[in-house]
């Protein structure tokens, strides 16, 4: 259904026929961690998450899944093997 009251005209998943069904019934404000996402939207309470009705939720736990401006770092080690333990694998493999 579409919101009425913070969001008017958009589709949102917490607005049902008695009205907004989120806690305290009404999205929150972004946070310092969204400046800069490209999902935040004016709302009529102020800047608002278009995605997330609780923006404080999703950095709980660290990186916001919805975030568009930070990215994840992915650490990549180079393993070092032994040549001579490799080739005895798969000559072991190669006995069947």
């Amino acid at each position: 259904m579409q919101c009425q009251t913070v969001l008017p005209g958009t589709e949102c998943t917490f607005w049902c026929k008695s009205g907004c069904s989120y806690t305290n019934g009404s999205c929150e404000n972004v946070v310092a961690d969204c400046e800069g996402c490209e999902r935040i939207v004016e709302g009529t309470i102020g800047q608002v998450c278009s995605l997330a009705p609780s923006p404080t939720h999703k950095w709980a736990n660290g990186l916001c899944n919805f975030a568009t401006h930070r990215k994840v770092e992915v650490k990549i080690e180079d393993l070092k093997t032994n040549p001579l333990k490799a080739s005895k694998k798969a000559a072991a493999g190669k006995k069947k």
